[in-house]
């Protein structure tokens, strides 16, 4: 570290701190790994798209970070003046498209498997692969510690306003950009003790994770562990009813979303109290030009529900409402913190499932783009350490997304529960005063599951009465 070229020192939140343990401790797990991939159309002028990512990571603090963490007891994240980022470019063209294709998986797989160096700065690498004359793919792969999934359309908007600045030969008018120390500082502010009772209260008589035991496949091969990812396109007709039942009911996408989850795991855990991950912005409201500060922001919060059989769906989703946005009034708490003060002992995890419904904000910059380039997503790779996620991407035809550990669930069992969750969904929106008892539930789920509970000593018929 050349103290000349260091900017600033100060500590990690306490989400940084988690990612940093699992990754130093899992090198090889590719943990936290984020890739964007993106076409490009058209004749870009590739030496500016190159300055225009530097001049991003000259303007964020956080994408000049790196992190020392040997030899002290809390480590801290360093900002360097100065970081040079390289845009990698390789030329594939007059290669069949099927071997592209192949190259490409394996390139996107092998770029996971460069770990990172959190001691260096900039924790991202930018390629460019030319695949026809007018046709490339844009591979931008970070870090989670540095960035969030809200950051990353103020990135893209912002190398792109710069871009079109540079094709002109003129500079990109961009206001100062916030310093991720302005977060730090506001964290250091808040009294974390007063949200102790909270928490206590809403984890009161958890004392371990919901099992997932019913779902597993212990008959999987004994495969390292491995994450896939099945996904479904809600059509536009079924997203329009959907956020129309949620407007008309005083519902936010988020609640509806979480109420079907908490009911589904409910059934294939045989349980009425659950608890389960919930992924949060985490972005305070009373921290100024906080929605465009570049950083890693958001937390996973646990949500501890407990379902009457016997109430009404649309009754009982609008009380879980009430009790997510408290929730969401500590959302600053750390993890780890909140375990704590749970009865669930520290060598378990609190939770093995989340839910994030993605919140991001919607460029109309991006969205009206007409440069000498077009650009279309072609998708994202993540994982976490939890076995089980649900994520719902709210488009125009919402995206329905279950990442798992491939060595614990089995690819039937996952479509299954995608199967489910759209069966559950427009059975809410058909009968919305129905008893949560008598919603449907499929008959291969609830196989797999009295086969699992028959093998148990105690299995009670009453319980599978109920399904």
């Amino acid at each position: 570290m050349k103290v000349e070229n260091v900017e600033d020192i100060y500590e990690l939140t306490p989400v940084q701190k988690g990612m940093l343990f699992h990754c130093l401790y899992a090198k090889e797990s590719a943990l936290y790994f984020f890739h964007h991939t993106l076409t490009l159309h058209g004749q870009p002028n590739i030496e500016a798209f190159e300055q225009a990512w530097q001049q991003v990571v000259d303007r964020h603090t956080i994408l000049r970070t790196g992190f020392y963490w040997e030899d002290i007891d809390n480590p801290l994240q360093v900002v360097y003046k100065q970081v040079k980022i390289t845009l990698n470019q390789y030329d594939w063209r007059g290669i069949e498209t099927a071997e592209q294709q192949e190259r490409m998986k394996l390139f996107l797989e092998s770029d996971r498997q460069l770990y990172f160096d959190f001691s260096q700065p900039c924790l991202m690498r930018l390629s460019l692969i030319r695949l026809a004359s007018d046709r490339y793919e844009f591979i931008w792969s970070n870090h989670h510690i540095i960035i969030d999934g809200w950051t990353t359309p103020i990135i893209l908007e912002e190398c792109l306003q710069i871009y079109v600045a540079l094709c002109e030969s003129k500079q990109a008018n961009l206001p100062p950009a916030r310093p991720f120390r302005n977060y730090i500082d506001w964290l250091q502010q808040q009294d974390i003790a007063k949200t102790e009772s909270y928490w206590r209260q809403a984890l009161q008589g958890i004392k371990a994770p919901t099992p997932l035991t019913y779902i597993e496949n212990n008959q999987l091969p004994d495969l390292k562990e491995r994450y896939d990812e099945e996904k479904i396109q809600l059509s536009e007709a079924t997203t329009k009813s959907l956020l129309s039942f949620a407007t008309k009911n005083r519902l936010t996408l988020a609640t509806l979303i979480h109420g079907i989850w908490s009911i589904l795991l409910s059934r294939y855990t045989c349980r009425d109290n659950i608890i389960y991950g919930c992924t949060v912005t985490g972005r305070p409201v009373d921290l100024p030009d906080v929605n465009s500060m570049v950083g890693m922001f958001i937390n996973t919060l646990p949500i501890n529900v407990k379902l009457n059989p016997d109430q009404q769906v649309l009754s009982w989703l609008q009380d879980f409402q009430t009790q997510l946005v408290e929730a969401r009034h500590h959302e600053y708490t750390p993890l780890t913190q909140i375990q704590g003060w749970s009865e669930v002992p520290r060598n378990l995890p609190l939770f093995e499932t989340i839910v994030v419904v993605e919140n991001l904000p919607v460029s109309q910059f991006v969205r009206n783009w007409k440069g000498n380039i077009e650009f279309e997503p072609t998708g994202t790779y993540y994982r976490n350490n939890y076995p089980l996620n649900l994520v719902i991407y709210p488009e125009s035809e919402i995206i329905v997304a279950i990442s798992y550990n491939a060595s614990r669930f089995d690819i039937a069992t996952i479509t299954g529960i995608i199967r489910d969750f759209q069966v559950l969904l427009q059975e809410i929106i058909n009968n919305p005063h129905v008893p949560i008892k008598e919603l449907s539930f499929s008959t291969a789920q609830k196989h797999q599951i009295l086969t699992a509970l028959d093998k148990e000593a105690s299995f009670d018929w009453q319980l599978a009465a109920t399904f």
